[in-house]
């Protein structure tokens, strides 16, 4: 289990150290907000879009960024 946590922080530092988001997708945090309607932290939001991406890679299924974004709880600001 601990082999996946410094896995998983790893990958969350390096796509936020290096500003990776999907095209289309807003990089403005403040466009986003969680469940609790805080925003998300950069490394939250970072690691959400790098598995969205993981999960359009690995399916047939052509969801939008904006989708699979709010299927982990992120929605936008009204």
């Amino acid at each position: 289990m601990w082999k996946f946590t410094l896995t998983a922080l790893g990958l969350i530092a390096c796509l936020a150290a290096g500003g990776a988001t999907a095209a289309g997708v807003s990089s403005e945090l403040r466009e986003w907000q969680t469940a609790t309607g805080r925003p998300p932290s950069k490394a939250e939001f970072a690691a959400l879009v790098a598995a969205c991406e993981d999960r359009a890679k690995h399916s047939d299924n052509a969801e939008s960024i904006d989708n699979c974004l709010a299927g982990f709880g992120l929605h936008r600001v009204q």
